[in-house]
């Protein structure tokens, strides 16, 4: 069982939200997904903080993994133990966990790797048996499974009621706080700089909540538990940062095999070369690809209607800051251009061989031939 008194600080109620994302093919048929999976689709939010009502989110299937699927642990006895899987149509699963527990601030360093039961060793691990649990049911669902899913994880540590104004707790506990949201073990000796940075930008709607952000961490207080839709921006950062990044490797992988398609036209008897009705193939089959990365993107930027001067898209913008999703896209757009542009460039080639061919056939057969005609005509008489 977890151990939460490993100090003798105040205990907090704190609520431990793990999300892990995952790519696991093109495309998830959410309809196909629903037959084979006992779930319920789209994730209903309560419009609080100013949330604008064209507000769009990707809509996925649900489904509850303490009741919904045949393999699972006995962890009723942990109160507040909470999973749960969301399929998205992008090909994106993500698995939720939600463990409730009372520790100190030094009890929470490292919790998510401490036992959870005798049966569950730590949390990863239980989303691990999940993650794999759901795949093998949903698989049948999954265009062009991913060999290698990419993957994402983000922790947040949710606080109820922290006995004090929510501000006033981040600065008399900054230090201690900053440790837990950077990963680091309790007391490690942070720069002064580090602390300054990750606590120089809490958000906060009201007097009684409070959220800082990280890369892999976040915080958030809230004595009213009234913080579903940040979770929920965070789990949407998380997965536009994760479709970039899967985009991203893929394109990577297509333009070394643009490369040795490159290397097989321009060599000319050393080794394989490609036919011209491989590469026509070839162009067909990364047309389709790059219009399927196209229509990821631009879903992605469709993703999420809230940028704008609304709290949660205030929220949103600053998550996909620190993951530097506008930089991914710019890379990702890159690579579309490049590949592009490298087959457009063979296949003008091609063309201009073809046409060299067809021009020295045409003086053949035009010029050439004639005029040997007319010398042997000659000749002959």
């Amino acid at each position: 069982m977890i151990d939460t008194t490993a100090s003798d600080d105040r205990v907090y109620a704190v609520e431990i939200v793990r999300l892990a994302l995952y790519d696991i093919g093109r495309a998830i048929d959410l309809k196909q997904a629903a037959d084979l999976l006992p779930g319920v689709p789209g994730m209903r939010i309560q419009r609080r903080r100013d949330t604008p009502t064209s507000l769009t989110m990707p809509v996925p299937l649900c489904v509850d993994l303490r009741s919904g699927l045949k393999r699972i642990y006995s962890e009723e006895s942990i109160e507040g133990f909470a999973a749960s899987a969301r399929l998205y149509d992008e090909g994106v699963m993500s698995i939720v966990v939600r463990l409730n527990v009372n520790a100190t601030l030094e009890g929470l360093h490292g919790i998510e790797a401490k036992p959870i039961t005798n049966t569950i060793s730590d949390i990863d691990s239980y989303i691990d048996e999940r993650y794999r649990a759901v795949l093998e049911q949903v698989l049948p669902a999954v265009r062009s499974p991913r060999h290698e899913p990419e993957s994402e994880t983000y922790l947040a540590y949710c606080f109820a009621d922290v006995g004090v104004d929510p501000t006033r707790f981040l600065s008399e506990n900054e230090r201690d706080l900053t440790t837990l949201i950077a990963g680091e073990p309790w007391g490690y000796p942070l720069h002064e700089s580090q602390i300054q940075k990750t606590m120089s930008n809490p958000f906060s709607y009201s007097g009684k909540d409070l959220a800082v952000f990280d890369m892999d961490r976040c915080i958030i207080v809230d004595s009213d538990r009234d913080y579903e839709d940040v979770l929920l921006i965070c789990e949407l950062a998380n997965y536009q940062y994760l479709e970039l990044r899967s985009l991203d490797k893929l394109l990577d992988r297509w333009l070394d095999e643009a490369e040795d398609d490159v290397n097989a036209i321009s060599l000319k008897g050393q080794g394989k070369k490609l036919k011209t009705g491989a590469l026509r193939k070839k162009f067909g089959k990364i047309q389709a690809l790059r219009l399927d990365a196209l229509f990821i993107l631009e879903n992605l930027e469709n993703s999420a209607k809230i940028i704008g001067d609304y709290f949660l898209g205030t929220v949103y913008e600053h998550i996909c800051g620190i993951f530097n999703t506008s930089g991914w896209t710019r890379s990702v757009e890159r690579r579309l251009d490049a590949l592009q542009n490298i087959y457009e460039i063979v296949k003008v080639e091609r063309s201009e061989r073809t046409m060299l061919i067809l021009d020295v056939v045409f003086i053949i057969v035009c010029i050439i031939l004639p005029v040997l005609q007319i010398l042997q005509v000659m000749l002959s008489s």
